[in-house]
């Protein structure tokens, strides 16, 4: 029953302005922490709340903390996960993921970086320190333009391929770039 709510409101969401992640993107997450046992979750850019809870109702053990800057988009994820009841599992940090990330204690087994994709490179320090080894990052939309750049969208094409750069050089992580929605960067933290 929640999970054909949940897929509701994913629908929904796909038509909108602000589209929740691709479903073959989320199944493939669910199915990488399932693989992980990942109790401890945490997604940057949490949009309406959808991502973090279809985590909770996947895995009832897992705590996701969940990052979001919109305050609108934050009011809407509260009322979301109030609605299914997850509010005991789901923490809900508004504001700059720059300044909350900073302050993040632990080791989390999952990240979901789903944020603006200007600021990869910069959340990327404080998303290694937190993922434990053999923890999962997975960076969202980093094919976005795939099939050519735009010439207003430029610069942010080059700060994600300077992000797939940075992941791809960083000897700590194996990463591949699967075709996914609009590319998914699955980033296992190796040391």
């Amino acid at each position: 029953m929640e999970q054909e709510k949940l897929a509701a409101l994913r629908a929904r969401e796909r038509e909108g302005r602000d589209p929740t992640c691709a479903d073959e993107t989320l199944a493939y997450m669910l199915q990488t922490a399932a693989q992980i046992g990942a109790e401890r979750i945490l997604e940057i850019g949490a949009g309406k709340g959808l991502t973090s809870l279809a985590f909770a109702l996947a895995f009832p053990q897992a705590h996701i903390t969940a990052v979001e800057r919109d305050a609108l988009r934050a009011q809407t994820a509260r009322e979301n996960i109030a609605a299914f009841g997850a509010e005991e599992r789901i923490t809900l940090l508004e504001g700059e993921a720059a300044e909350i990330l900073p302050c993040l204690e632990g080791e989390y087994d999952l990240i979901f970086l789903d944020a603006a994709k200007v600021q990869y490179r910069r959340f990327f320090p404080d998303c290694k320190r937190l993922l434990r080894r053999g923890g999962v990052l997975f960076s969202d939309d980093v094919l976005l333009f795939a099939d050519g750049v735009p010439p207003k969208r430029r610069m942010l094409a080059r700060h994600i391929e300077e992000y797939l750069q940075m992941l791809s050089e960083d000897g700590e992580f194996s990463t591949e770039v699967l075709p996914l929605g609009a590319g998914l960067a699955v980033s296992r933290r190796i040391r």
